[in-house]
Order: C-alpha cells, then sequence, then structure tokens
C-alpha cells in the first residue's frame, strides 16, 4: 500500500491532475499541435484493452478516495463520457459565446459591452479564419450590427434623450469600426443580404479566400530584392519569415494605415514607425501619396515627444518637420487639385488612390494650420528648456526665421483655400494663422522686425502673394502691423480680437507713442474683462500694463507711469505676473499638475521685459511721489493720510531701522538712500545717486535724456517737500532765496508754487511786488473739530464702497466715468487700478509737482 502511494508514476500524476481538472473547470485550451496529438492518442486508446484503463485509472491519489477501484471505473464510465472537440469546434463555441454577449447588449442598449466584445469578436474571428472564409455566423453578426448603428444613429438625431456618456462614446466607437471593418467582407455581407436564408443554410466551406496565385521568383530575383532593401549602412526591414520588406508605390497605403492605426497604442515604436514613412516617401510618385504620407509624417514626429513639458523636440528633429512641412506646402500649391481641409471625408480603399475629374476638387483631411502651430508651440518649447546665456538658445532661436518662413506661406495657402472654396468657415484658419504671424514681430525692435519680414518674402515663391499684406506693400514694420490688427479687427471675435487689441497696443508703446497706446487701451475697456479670458490672454495684458507704464515713464510722465505699474509691482509678483519665472513659495499647496501648466506658460527668454529696469522705474517714480506726501502729512496733522506705494514705504522703513547703512549695492538700494536725501532737502545727492544706477544703460541712446529729466524732477519735488517741511517756520520766504537753493527759475518756481496753493495743498499766497511767498499759519483743531474730521472721513470712505459696489452690479461704464471725473474734480484722485486708474487721469497733475492726487491704487487707505 505505502509502495503504491509513494511511487505512483507519471501516469499515475497526469490522470490525477487531468481529473481534478476536469472536475473545477480549470484545464486550459490546448494549442493546434496538442489537439492533433490528443485526438491521435484518443484513437489509438479507442482499440486497446481495457486493462490499460484500468492501470491508469488505479494510482493515484484519487484510488483512495474511492471503495473499489474496479468499480469505480465502470461506474465512471457509465456516467461520463468523454467528448474530444477540434481545435476549429472549439474555436467556433467561443465565436458565438462572443456573439451570445453582444446580443445581450443590443437587448439593453449597452453600447460600450458591445465596443468592447466586437473588438473580441474580432480578434477570435482572426484564429477561426486561418486563411479560409470567415464564419458565416460572423457574417451575420456584422451585417446585423451595421443596420443596428444606421437606426441607433437615426433615433438619436430625432430623440430628446439621448443617451449616456459611457454609451455614447462606446456607439461613437463602433460607427468608425464596423464602417472599416465590413469594408474587408464586403462580398460575404452582400451574399448574405441578397438570401440570408439560402446564405446560412449553406455548409462553411474551408476553400482559400480568393488570393492571388504567388509568383515563383527566381533565386537571382531575390537576391535582388533582398539587395533593394539594404540601406547604405547594409541595414533593412525584415518581415515575417525572414524575409526582406520591400516598399512600394502600390503598398504606400496600407503601411499608412497601419501606422495610423497604431497611433496611441502602447509598446508603439514611433521612430521605427518614422524610419518607414520617410522611406514611403521617397517611393512616393504621385501628389496624393506624397501628400498623405507627409501629413502622417509630421503627425508622427510630433507624437515622439508627446506632451510632457520636459520633453521638447531636438533641433534636429524639428528641423526634420519643418522641411517636411515646407514639401507640404510646396506639394500643395504646385497641385491645386488636391487640398487638404479640416472634415473632410477620409479615402478608405487602400487599394487604389483616387482619380478626380479634370477641375476637380478633391479634398484631403487634415489640418495644415495646426500644423505650422504644433511647429510654432514646440520650438517655444525647446526655447523654454535651453539656457539663455548659452550659444545654443542663439543657435535655437535662429531656426524663427524658417518657422516665420513657413508661417507666412500658410497665411497665403489657407487665402487660397478659402477662395476655392467660398465658405465662409474658412475664415477661421485665416485668422488663427495671421494672429501668429502679428505675434511673431509685435514685440520685436523694427530693425528686426523689418530683416524678418524681408527674408520672408524673399524665400516665398514669386508666384506667390498675400490678399492681407501685399508684396511690397508694407515696407515698414508699423504699417504692417496696422494692416494685420485692422484685418483681424474686421474678421475676427472674441479672444483673437482681443489678444490683436493688446498686441497693437504692445507695439504702441514700445515705439513711444504713449497717448495712442493710452486711449486704445481706455476704448478697448479690456480691464473689465479680461478676468473672462484664458491664463496667456491675461499674461499679454499684464505684458502690455507693464510696457503702458514703462512708455509713460520714457515720456517724463511719472505720476502716469507710477499708476500704471502699481497694479503689477505692487503685488510683488512681477516675475510670475509677467509669466517670466515661477515663485516657489514655502507652504504652497500647488500640485504638480499646475506646476506644469505654469512651466507651460513660460516666455521664451528673449520676450522677457527686463525685471530690475522695471522696478527700478517703479520705485523713482514712487519716491518722487511718496516723499512730497510724507513731508505734507508730517507738517498737516489734519491731511488724511494716503499712501501711494505701500511697497516703496515698507522698503523706506526698512532701510531706516538699519543702523549702519553701507553704500549702495543695488538698484534698490541706490532708490532708498535717494530717498532718503531727498527727505533731507539734498537734492543734489538724490540726483547723483540715481544717476549712478548701472541698469539705466539698457534704455541705449535715451539715457541721457531721461537723466536729464529725472534731475529736474528732482529738483521740483525737492522744492515741494522743503515747502511742505518748513511752511510752519515760514512767514515769508523770498523766490529769489528759493531759486538759489533749488537752482531754479525764478518764474517756474512762481508756477510750481501757484498749484500748489491752486490745489490747497499749500495755505499760502504769492506776493508778485516783493516777490515772495506769505504763509498763512493755520488754527489748532479742537477736540470737536478733530472728531468731524475723522466722522467725515469714515462716511467718505462708506460712500466710495457703496459706489463700488453699484459699479460691479450694474456695470455702468458710463456712471463709472463720471464717478472717477468728479473724484478728480475733488481732489481725491481715486483711480480703478491698471488702466483705468493708471491710463484715464487724463487730467492729473502734470510733470513736476503741480497737483497731488495720491496715485492710482490704494491712495486713500489709511495708515
Amino acid at each position: 500500500m505505502s509502495s503504491r502511494f509513494f511511487h505512483g508514476g507519471d501516469s499515475d500524476s497526469e490522470s490525477s491532475s487531468s481529473d481534478e481538472e476536469e472536475l473545477y473547470g480549470t484545464q486550459e485550451q490546448p494549442s493546434d499541435e496538442e489537439e492533433s496529438d490528443e485526438e491521435e492518442e484518443d484513437a489509438d486508446d479507442s482499440g486497446d484493452d481495457s486493462s490499460s484503463d484500468d492501470d491508469a485509472k488505479g494510482k493515484g491519489a484519487s484510488w483512495f478516495l474511492r471503495g473499489d477501484a474496479d468499480d469505480s471505473d465502470d461506474s465512471d464510465d457509465e456516467d461520463r463520457e468523454r467528448v474530444v472537440k477540434s481545435a476549429k469546434d472549439k474555436r467556433l463555441d467561443e465565436l458565438e459565446a462572443i456573439i451570445k454577449l453582444i446580443d445581450n447588449a443590443e437587448k439593453i442598449g449597452d453600447w460600450a459591452v458591445i465596443n468592447t466584445e466586437f473588438d473580441k469578436l474580432n480578434r477570435q474571428v482572426v484564429k477561426t479564419m486561418q486563411g479560409v472564409t470567415p464564419p458565416k455566423i460572423y457574417i451575420r453578426k456584422i451585417t446585423d450590427l451595421e443596420e443596428l448603428v444606421k437606426e441607433t444613429n437615426e433615433k438619436q438625431k430625432a430623440a430628446a434623450k439621448k443617451m449616456n456618456a459611457t454609451s455614447t462614446k462606446g456607439f461613437n466607437a463602433m460607427k468608425q469600426k464596423i464602417r472599416k471593418n465590413n469594408a474587408t467582407y464586403q462580398t460575404e455581407i452582400q451574399k448574405y443580404q441578397d438570401d440570408k436564408d439560402a446564405y446560412m443554410e449553406e455548409e462553411d466551406d474551408d476553400e482559400p479566400l480568393d488570393v492571388a496565385p504567388k509568383e515563383k521568383k527566381s533565386k537571382v530575383q531575390r537576391i535582388d530584392a533582398l539587395e533593394a532593401a539594404i540601406d547604405e549602412e547594409g541595414w533593412g526591414t525584415v518581415g515575417r519569415g525572414g524575409k526582406a520588406l520591400v516598399y512600394t508605390p502600390e503598398s504606400i497605403f496600407k503601411h499608412l494605415r497601419t501606422i495610423i492605426e497604431s497611433r496611441g497604442k502602447k509598446n508603439t515604436d514611433r521612430t521605427e514607425q518614422i524610419r518607414i514613412m520617410e522611406k514611403l516617401l521617397e517611393v512616393a510618385n504621385t501628389p496624393y501619396q506624397k501628400i498623405r504620407v507627409l501629413l502622417t509624417l509630421i503627425s508622427t514626429r510630433f507624437d515622439v515627444i508627446g506632451t510632457s513639458t520636459q520633453n521638447y523636440m531636438s533641433q534636429d528633429a524639428w528641423k526634420s518637420a519643418e522641411r517636411e512641412y515646407a514639401l507640404l506646402l510646396s506639394t500643395l500649391e504646385e497641385n491645386p487639385t488636391w487640398i487638404v481641409v479640416e472634415g473632410a471625408e477620409e479615402w478608405e480603399d487602400d487599394d487604389k488612390a483616387p482619380t478626380p475629374a479634370s477641375g476637380e476638387i478633391f479634398k484631403i483631411p487634415g489640418s495644415v494650420i495646426s500644423l505650422a502651430e504644433r511647429l510654432g508651440d514646440e520650438l517655444t518649447r525647446s526655447l523654454q528648456q535651453t539656457d539663455p546665456h548659452t550659444a545654443d538658445y542663439i543657435e535655437r532661436l535662429s531656426d524663427e526665421q524658417a518657422l516665420y518662413n513657413d508661417i507666412l506661406r500658410s497665411v497665403v495657402y489657407a487665402e487660397r483655400i478659402k477662395k476655392t472654396l467660398k465658405e465662409d468657415s474658412r475664415q477661421d484658419p485665416i485668422n488663427r494663422i495671421t494672429i501668429r504671424r502679428l505675434e511673431h514681430i509685435y514685440f520685436k525692435p523694427v530693425q528686426v522686425g523689418r530683416i524678418l519680414e524681408e527674408k520672408a518674402w524673399a524665400a516665398l515663391p514669386s508666384n506667390l502673394d498675400c490678399d492681407i499684406t501685399p508684396r511690397g506693400s508694407n515696407a515698414e514694420v508699423a504699417t504692417l502691423i496696422q494692416t494685420l490688427c485692422n484685418y483681424l479687427f474686421e474678421n475676427s471675435e472674441g479672444i483673437i480680437r482681443a489678444r490683436t487689441m493688446l498686441c497693437e497696443i504692445y507695439f504702441l508703446a514700445l515705439q513711444d507713442n504713449y497717448y495712442k497706446a493710452r486711449d486704445l487701451a481706455l476704448m478697448s475697456h479690456l480691464t473689465e474683462n479680461i478676468s473672462s479670458f484664458d491664463v496667456s490672454t491675461q499674461i499679454l495684458f499684464n505684458r502690455t500694463l507693464v510696457q503702458i507704464g514703462l512708455c509713460a515713464f520714457r515720456a517724463g510722465l511719472c505720476y502716469e507711469a507710477q499708476g500704471v505699474l502699481q497694479e503689477i509691482c505692487g503685488s510683488g509678483r512681477q516675475k510670475e505676473l509677467l509669466a517670466q519665472g515661477l515663485i516657489m513659495q514655502r507652504y504652497s499647496t500647488v500640485t504638480p499638475e499646475q506646476e506644469r501648466l505654469e512651466r507651460q506658460r513660460q516666455l521664451p527668454f528673449h520676450m522677457h521685459i527686463n525685471l530690475e529696469l522695471l522696478e527700478c522705474v517703479y520705485l523713482t517714480c514712487s519716491m518722487l511721489l511718496e516723499i512730497p506726501l510724507l513731508a505734507q502729512t508730517g507738517s498737516s496733522p489734519d491731511i488724511r493720510k494716503r499712501v501711494i506705494s505701500k511697497t516703496f514705504r515698507r522698503m523706506l522703513e526698512y532701510t531706516e531701522k538699519q543702523v549702519f547703512q553701507g553704500p549702495p549695492e543695488n538698484t534698490r538700494d541706490h532708490v532708498m538712500q535717494a530717498a532718503k536725501a531727498l527727505a533731507n532737502g539734498d537734492w543734489k545727492k538724490c540726483q547723483e545717486l540715481i544717476a549712478k544706477i548701472g541698469i539705466w544703460d539698457l534704455l541705449g541712446a535715451d539715457k541721457e535724456r531721461i537723466n536729464k529729466m529725472l534731475a529736474a524732477q528732482i529738483q521740483e519735488e525737492g522744492l515741494r517737500t522743503y515747502l511742505f517741511t518748513y511752511a510752519p517756520y515760514y512767514d515769508t520766504l523770498s523766490i529769489t532765496t528759493l531759486s538759489g537753493m533749488f537752482e531754479l527759475d525764478s518764474k517756474q518756481i512762481s508756477a510750481i508754487v501757484s498749484k500748489m496753493i491752486s490745489h490747497e495743498e499749500l495755505a499760502a499766497a504769492l506776493d508778485q511786488v516783493n516777490d515772495a511767498v506769505i504763509f498763512r499759519k493755520g488754527v489748532d483743531l479742537s477736540r470737536l473739530q478733530s472728531q468731524v474730521i475723522t466722522l467725515s472721513e469714515k462716511a467718505m470712505g462708506i460712500l466710495e464702497g457703496n459706489e463700488k459696489v453699484l459699479e460691479t452690479r450694474t456695470a455702468g461704464m458710463t456712471n463709472a466715468f463720471q464717478r472717477d471725473q468728479g473724484q478728480r474734480g475733488r481732489g481725491r484722485g481715486r483711480g480703478r487700478g491698471g488702466l483705468g486708474g493708471g491710463l484715464g487721469r487724463g487730467g492729473g497733475r502734470q510733470p513736476g509737482g503741480q497737483q497731488f492726487s495720491g496715485g492710482a491704487l490704494g491712495n486713500a487707505i489709511k495708515t
């Protein structure tokens, strides 16, 4: 007994395991070879004696679970008959099981399950066919599915209640799959539709499908084909059976179909696909073949890098894509019969190319404009990831000329498509590519823009011309930008029109046309609705706002410049708001997805606005406004305290708290020490410190002019500060004395003092006979009067708050404008921030300190 237990042979273990697998239904399906071997063994076993079965079944662990081995063998043979099926029958059973699942899903309208099972059905039918005609049940099922798709599509168009999102997704996928799938079995489907009953009653034949007999090649022919498939380096593509793949014009569409269907799937070697398509492009001998291959090839190149911010196209890959895009445009220009448009029907027949009649236009699905946009995006992404302080960045930036050439050529092609199709819907591609053209030149100096435009026209074939900007009609960059903006104003809307407006304002400010830029910005009303646009447009708005402020500073309008720059520079987030870097805070809760989006929005280095120059301008303008204000509030406690720039106040307080101050080291130190010198009355030292700031060198030829302008402003603000500070200690003050102290002309001093008196900033009178200023002594306020003033200030604050709420609810632009005018007339000077507050102060005080109204933002906030 023990020997039989411990020394069971191989047959024992095999028989016991087979019994257990049959009992639990876990036996795997055998392969074709194993099935054939089992069938032969069953046939041999059927002629043998039952003793061999008894020997095989009487051993193993199952023998101990039965009472009598001989009795169990007889009862098993009676109760259980072993049914042996061929591999084909088993696959047919699996096919029927999948069809049954599809039928059940059809009853409940679950298109998601139908879509999934349909994929399984196609995989299973490939195993079942193996070179013969497809099973008739499969033909019947796919025909019924096609009819069901058509019926469901018609019902969905007329139905009030649509399917849920999951079923809709599955149904849309089935509409595309069933059409492509049934095109392969069109002959069998036609037979089934002609006579369904007769077709299903016929026995399935195992005759092979109609395949053209292969021509047997000689050994010499095979060697020639192999040599043709091997490239210069001695490598060739090898297919199944070790045969070299030879690409021919007839097989182009089949290879493209395979590549297109594999897009988006895992484990797809896109580099190999690119290499294949490059060979297909070499053998393409018709315009249609070239266009189809180029469209797929360029798209696949973009798929290689994906959408990750850390990855970007290498310079070689980008140049290859750019060359192929230029070849695509050249092919389309030379063959006007073929046009690439969005929404065109796809040509399904891979065996033959379409043959349009003479004069007929054939539409190929695709988007030339989208490819141009993607080329631009990839170049921008590459510049974002390249160190701007290396030669690689300059070399990469030189590719912008090739991109601009393609954009100009794309504009010409988009105009031709619109003329050919005569459809208004073709206006959108023209707008998209035109705004791209505008965004490449609006921020550049005039000399650079002129060179870019001239080289683009030189690269364009002489027989091509642009309707928007004809050849030779826009020699000046200003004229070109004005033409492009006018065209987009007339033919676009929404975000494109807003970006066009901002680009034109930016260019005007860059060319020192402050008043034109200001008026256009105010008339656009972008300040009120900029929050409704996307983030990139808001960044462009911030850049435009900053450029207007810098333009106002260069024009000598420090008061207006400070008001415009207050909203950006006062926040302390200039780098983030201008998309010129990320500010990673210690306790920030930024998700990786948000950080990725932020990095995608960053501008390339050559588009940056110098932040140090921006800070210097803002602090200098704040100094010229804040120092006289501090002197005024210090000498008159009854005057409501106002703050023009909280940022400047904090920096000044920090500087004053320092026990020891060394020589200034950076821009901020220069401005802070200059502010202290101005407050102490030493205006010459203030001028010297401001002039020594090295960042003024970035202004180029305007440096000397701006230094003179700042020196004059400092003299005037120094006079105002002196009068505010020492007015309580004087009864009269000679104008001649003031002229000697501040080195200003007597008439200029008289003008400044007169405006201070008229604006009620200085309690004095001007004695022109004696050439002196007579100060009036104020009366000390009683406790009651001080409380009344405090109460009136609080009431005024409540009134202004109510006005803001009313303005927000009613969005009354007219009332807001009138209220702003009234406030400026009363001398409060409270702006609304940004363009409205910084630019809408046409009646604000002019350079020299005549009329102080407190700045653009936060000028009525108590300290």
